[in-house]
């Protein structure tokens, strides 16, 4: 029996077997972890199940674990429109009571940064520029790209970088849930709930907002475009009335799965040396930083009218699309959590820019 021919999806090229497999091995590992009871089962089941695969260096006709990164570009925008969903007059009103905790992470950054880097220099042994682009904070794309310029390691920077954004998302909802004492969240049944029916009409408003804002928000340079953009445009449209609507939870599900397997394949081809080394480091400096924003969401609470989880999701060093996630999936204050995150990347390339050439001597 001849093996299927590779298929071109995406730029790449990719064995039908083996991207069918590490579907499979995704979605087996997210209804798993629905089963048991964990948060973002989608997201952390599919993360555990294809990192594990990759990590134990399973073949698949030959092949590793795959899937196409570039898959997040279709899905990613459901989470801004969904987010978006949930802006109401009422939650505008709330913004100017913000800035206090958003001015806090003008000091946030700049500590977490410093301590990861000293971290990774004197545990990890990193080069300076591998160990100063790896503690950013924040800003993924822009950490990769500033190391690649200014001679950092790419693997271990790629995945010290991909590794901040598992441990949070293994690490954040276990221990809200934890504190909390009872499931949670999505654990619960939670959703983002809306008034409006998935009518046609609906539908249209709620497709032309992911597609317009992402268009918009790469062309105007928005940081983390891909999901900031339809939520400033789905956001614009729910405050019009133009609807009402939310993405149905299928689809955030859906999401969550793409995300969890984009990320999961990151562990493919890496020895298990590297592997070992970055987990021992992401979870120090992770650790680190999650503590720094549980102090910092002990004092911010009762100043910004959030609650304490909300201020720590909101400083917690993952991604913005999954930091969102987390929040609509434990239903905490999620405009409030997404607007932290996007500041947390323009503050965070801004200091590891401006500080690069004081603190890494050539």
């Amino acid at each position: 029996m001849n093996h299927p021919r590779p298929i071109h999806l995406l730029g790449k090229e990719y064995d039908p077997v083996a991207l069918l497999v590490t579907v499979f091995i995704g979605t087996g590992g997210a209804l798993l972890a629905r089963w048991i009871g964990t948060p973002l089962p989608w997201l952390f089941g599919a993360v555990v199940a294809v990192g594990l695969a990759a990590i134990a260096k399973v073949e698949i006709a030959g092949e590793p674990v795959q899937f196409p990164v570039k898959a997040r570009f279709f899905f990613v925008p459901i989470i801004g429109v969904a987010i978006g969903g949930t802006v109401t007059p009422d939650l505008i009103d709330d913004v100017p009571r913000w800035w206090p905790s958003l001015a806090a992470l003008v000091l946030f950054i700049p500590i977490a940064h410093l301590a990861g880097y000293a971290l990774f220099r004197r545990v990890g042994k990193l080069d300076p520029p591998t160990a100063w682009f790896a503690s950013m904070p924040g800003g993924l794309i822009e950490a990769i790209a500033l190391g690649e310029e200014r001679g950092a390691n790419l693997k271990m920077l790629n995945l010290l970088q991909f590794l901040r954004l598992i441990v949070c998302i293994l690490a954040v909802p276990t221990i809200i849930t934890l504190v909390e004492g009872v499931a949670v969240g999505s654990a619960s049944g939670a959703q983002i709930e809306a008034a409006g029916t998935l009518d046609i009409p609906n539908i249209l408003v709620l497709v032309a907002c992911g597609v317009l804002g992402l268009l918009v928000g790469r062309r105007i340079g928005l940081p983390a475009a891909l999901i900031t953009g339809p939520i400033i445009v789905s956001g614009a449209a729910h405050l019009a009335g133009l609807t009402d609507a939310v993405p149905p939870p299928w689809m955030i599900s859906m999401t969550q799965l793409v995300v969890g397997l984009t990320l999961g394949i990151r562990f493919a081809g890496l020895s298990h040396r590297e592997i070992r080394l970055g987990i021992l480091l992401t979870m120090l400096s992770v650790g680190a930083a999650l503590c720094l924003a549980a102090l910092f969401g002990l004092v911010l609470s009762g100043i910004v009218g959030e609650s304490v989880e909300a201020v720590v999701l909101a400083f917690a060093p993952g991604g913005v699309v999954e930091m969102s996630l987390i929040a609509i999936s434990l239903h905490i204050s999620v405009v409030y959590v997404t607007a932290h995150h996007i500041a947390r990347i323009l503050l965070a390339v801004l200091f590891a820019k401006l500080v690069f050439a004081r603190v890494v001597k050539p």
